[in-house]
């Protein structure tokens, strides 16, 4: 059986500063999941019962995060008893994993309405602290590959790739220009969902980390945030090691051009024709096809080209077919990787902004960008989008979309 599998709609929290300042921080990772879940069939006009399963992913599922969220939040959000949920852990991609399944089990006929998405708040859990040992950072699987802190990996592919601190600040500035300019027009309003507490006052409804003022110059103030843990801990004598044509790793990465640490939650319907009909709802967008892959877990960061390459591949397509692109910006070279690579203007890529601008909330971001991209191909009159990330050991996720024409 090979059915089509669409998306009804796709809701989002805004992204709160992940910190003990933050606007949500005193909220549960429950309720911002209850909140989005609840959204859904609310601005669908449909009983949640109709509903086969709920798909989350979270990146730390321990302590107020553990259990099963994707369960506990249905019930909280007013599913019911009969509506099942489960999680997904791919790391950053766990939410667009969760996100693919939908799609898959649609597709496969053995689901017909799904909601699917994420939640972490980096507030409560950060990252990490579920590892039950030494860090993931610490990780060796043989004498030659091993794991590296992400911001490592991160410089390694500035030093590769021969991308100064001038490109990086750059790319990062246009971050925070075109999520400003975004939310100044109100390209997200139809998306967020604002979140309130129990007593019902409101508590976020907006994205809390833009930063308008932002600029190239005001970023070079900035000291590299990713050397001591490079030099003084060793990480960069042992990527040296692997990678023998590099005599020194150019560290040009800081919090300025890395993704913000945030919370949040994001729900994307997905279902089949038959589910929308049944009802009331007109498809926005089909998937059309999901991949993941995998690179070198020391270098970490670039799976998302082959598996953008793999996606497009199923679909019978290329990048030149394609409108727009969500590339998570989880530091400013992975983004500049990509488009050289991907031969992608910048035009094309993040066009409301990314991560770096807007907080990348981990196991909830992929529900987001799959979100904005549907957002975005609808305000444009585009026609396809694709969507990638990459994650923590080596891996990338994509989801390639279509907008279903009204």
């Amino acid at each position: 059986m090979n059915m089509q599998a669409y998306i009804y709609d796709a809701v989002r929290t805004p992204r709160g500063r992940g910190k003990a300042n933050g606007a949500l921080h005193t909220l549960s990772p429950l309720e911002l999941g209850a909140a989005v879940l609840r959204a859904v069939p609310q601005r669908g006009g449909f009983a949640p019962q109709a509903l086969d399963e709920v798909i989350l992913g979270c990146v730390e599922a321990v302590d107020d995060q553990g259990a099963n969220l994707a369960r506990s939040a249905a019930l909280a959000a007013g599913y019911g008893d009969s509506v099942p949920g489960f999680m997904v852990a791919r790391f950053c991609g766990s939410a667009l994993d969760a996100v693919n399944a939908a799609a898959a089990k649609v597709m496969a006929g053995q689901a017909d309405g799904v909601v699917a998405g994420g939640v972490e708040m980096n507030s409560l859990v950060p990252m990490l602290v579920g590892t039950g040992g030494p860090s993931v950072s610490d990780v060796f699987f043989n004498d030659l590959v091993l794991q590296t802190p992400q911001g490592v990996a991160a410089d390694l592919i500035a030093t590769l790739e021969d991308f100064g601190r001038d490109d990086v600040d750059a790319y990062a500035a246009a971050s925070h220009a075109r999520a400003a300019r975004a939310q100044r027009e109100g390209w997200f309003e139809g998306s967020l969902v604002p979140v309130h507490d129990a007593n019902g006052a409101l508590m976020l409804a907006h994205d809390e980390l833009v930063r308008p003022e932002t600029t190239v110059q005001s970023l070079a103030q900035l000291k590299p945030s990713f050397a001591e843990s490079g030099e003084k801990l060793g990480f960069d004598a042992t990527v040296r090691y692997r990678y023998a044509g590099v005599d020194s790793i150019r560290h040009v990465h800081h919090a300025g051009n890395s993704s913000g640490i945030a919370d949040g939650a994001s729900a994307v319907l997905v279902g089949s024709a038959a589910f929308g009909k049944q009802a009331g709802l007109r498809p926005r967008a089909r998937i059309l096809a999901t991949a993941s892959a995998g690179t070198d877990p020391c270098l970490m960061l670039t799976a998302p080209v082959p598996a953008s390459q793999r996606c497009l591949a199923r679909a019978g397509l290329t990048a030149a077919d394609i409108d727009l692109f969500e590339v998570n910006e989880a530091f400013a070279s992975v983004v500049l990787h990509y488009m050289r690579h991907m031969d992608v203007p910048q035009e094309k890529i993040n066009v409301a902004g990314g991560a770096i601008a807007l907080g990348h909330p981990v196991g909830a971001t992929g529900g987001m960008l799959v979100g904005m991209a549907l957002d975005e191909l609808e305000r444009r009159g585009a026609r396809r989008a694709l969507v990638t990330m990459c994650t923590g050991l080596g891996m990338a996720v994509a989801t390639l979309i279509e907008r279903v024409a009204q």
